[in-house]
């Protein structure tokens, strides 16, 4: 990030002792050197993303077979991606997003295991990967006779109910009558978005929000703006269309993350992600609508804060930890939401509350340092991140101790949460203080599940990550007092007391 232009001089590549390279964000040009092949001792990251560089990519880069990262982003490389980039053993990270890349991905783990992410933006990629088209054996129109620009995502998730997700951009040159008519159906419908039932297009929802006019504004979702839009079949959706910043790249990062989790997830405390439009015009998710609204709005306004019983905020705590439990520990890697916010629990009109934005959400892989920018909202964020920068599953239990004891007083727990090392004792008595006065007061067994919960947030705002327990321990927990319990006589769950979906 220093302005630097000119090219790379062949020179570097002389630098065999060098661990790291980074040299992104400026205005360096040309050809990449293939003597960079030559620095057999970098191990860590190469990065020369958002630059000028053109030609195709060296194929001596897949000498590198200690580095973990390689990020060609952001540039201008053309040709193929080299074959010998699958002999890269070490390589966990490889981003060759926005360049004019074409042709098929190599073959090897890497590209099995790869990212979607890593490949959008290109002139035409192809290969056995899912989100990318099959490599056709079909000879190449030549290009002075075609015009191309093509992004296609045919995402498929193998579970009981099958969410197939898929955008597609064709635009084709017509010549001949057939294709006239291919092309005119094009224009009309570039790209298309489905649900499930196949009913879902863009060109529904465009119809339905006038072209996103304000009228049908119905919140901020982070990065986006969040729309209602009610379709032709009258089923409502919620569309969060990316904010349209030419500058910030951070908030299409959030995106294409939300997308990459939530299509790893279905969870009945998760909301759904139905469809998405990725398109460098228009970028937009689509979700089901949850009709409340979010919880902050919820205990701030009054009426509906009085519509909160005892019993329905005690509920909405357990909707939360029973997802968050999912996210941590039975999702395969783990997935770290980073954003437990008030503002990010929605309720629907049973007040059943469903955990949404997962634009900062990181899925933890052993095989890394899960290192990580600072992220997520203030007075949520666990104190350790002021130091560290490693993600844990502990920072999202401080973030649901603080939207706890929200739950239970009505607002942001600022005095809660200032009191310093009082006795967990001393903390619940003084917690009960502060109850929020709007509903019903509390009956003697709601008095009971209340304290329950003020002692599990104060559990999870333990100072110390390692004295916070886990969303395994804090759900059972929370489960086990339940008021009509779940659990037997014998303290276990069985399968003829879980209510459909509790699974």
């Amino acid at each position: 990030m220093n302005n630097l232009s000119g090219s790379i001089p062949q020179e570097l590549g002389g630098c065999t002792g060098l661990l790291s390279l980074l040299l992104n964000d400026n205005s360096l040009s040309g050809e990449l050197p293939m003597t960079l092949g030559n620095m057999g001792n970098l191990q860590l990251v190469l990065d020369v993303s958002s630059n000028k560089f053109t030609d195709g990519l060296p194929s001596q880069l897949g000498n590198l077979v200690k580095l973990e990262s390689l990020n060609l982003s952001h540039n201008e490389f053309n040709g193929s991606i080299p074959s010998s980039f699958a002999s890269m053993a070490s390589l966990s990270t490889l981003d060759v997003s926005y360049n004019n890349l074409e042709g098929p991905i190599p073959t090897g783990q890497l590209f099995r295991n790869a990212s979607i992410e890593w490949f959008l933006h290109n002139n035409g990629l192809c290969g056995n990967l899912s989100g990318l088209p099959q490599c056709s054996s079909a000879p190449k129109l030549e290009h002075h006779n075609r015009k191309i620009l093509r992004l296609v995502l045919n995402i498929s998730i193998p579970l009981c109910i099958v969410t197939v997700l898929a955008i597609g951009l064709v635009m084709i040159i017509p010549r001949n009558k057939q294709q006239q008519r291919t092309a005119a159906t094009d224009r009309r419908d570039v790209f298309s978005v489905w649900n499930f039932d196949g009913k879902l297009a863009f060109e529904d929802i465009i119809n339905a929000t006038e072209n996103f006019s304000e009228r049908y504004i119905v919140g901020s979702g982070g990065y986006g703006t969040v729309y209602k839009v009610q379709l032709q079949d009258g089923r409502s959706v919620a569309v969060k269309k990316l904010h349209e910043t030419e500058e910030e790249m951070s908030d299409e990062k959030r995106f294409l993350r939300e997308i990459e989790v939530l299509l790893k997830i279905r969870h009945r405390s998760i909301v759904k992600l139905y469809g998405f439009c990725s398109h460098r015009l228009c970028k937009f998710l689509v979700y089901d609508y949850i009709d409340r609204g979010n919880l902050h709005e919820t205990l701030e306004n009054e009426d509906t804060a009085k519509e909160l019983s005892w019993q329905r905020r005690a509920a909405i705590a357990r909707d939360m930890a029973q997802a968050m439990y999912y996210l941590h520990h039975e999702c395969n890697p783990p997935i770290i939401h980073r954003d437990i916010t008030s503002n990010n629990i929605l309720l629907d009109a049973d007040f059943k509350a469903y955990v949404a934005d997962f634009g900062t959400a990181r899925i933890i892989k052993s095989d890394s340092s899960n290192w990580s920018e600072l992220a997520g909202t203030y007075g949520y964020i666990a104190p350790e991140l002021s130091y560290t920068s490693t993600v844990t599953a502990k920072c999202d239990v401080y973030s649901f101790g603080v939207v706890v004891l929200e739950i239970v007083m009505g607002r942001y727990p600022r005095e809660l949460q200032s009191l310093g090392s009082l006795s967990l004792e001393e903390h619940s008595k003084l917690a009960m203080d502060f109850l929020d006065q709007r509903p019903p007061s509390p009956t003697a067994a709601e008095k009971k599940e209340v304290a329950l919960l003020i002692d599990v947030a104060y559990a999870c705002l333990e100072t110390s990550p390692q004295s916070r327990p886990e969303m395994q321990d804090v759900y059972q927990k929370l489960i086990r007092h339940k008021p009509s319990s779940l659990a037997s006589s014998s303290g276990k769950i069985t399968l003829e007391q879980v209510t459909d979906g509790e699974v």
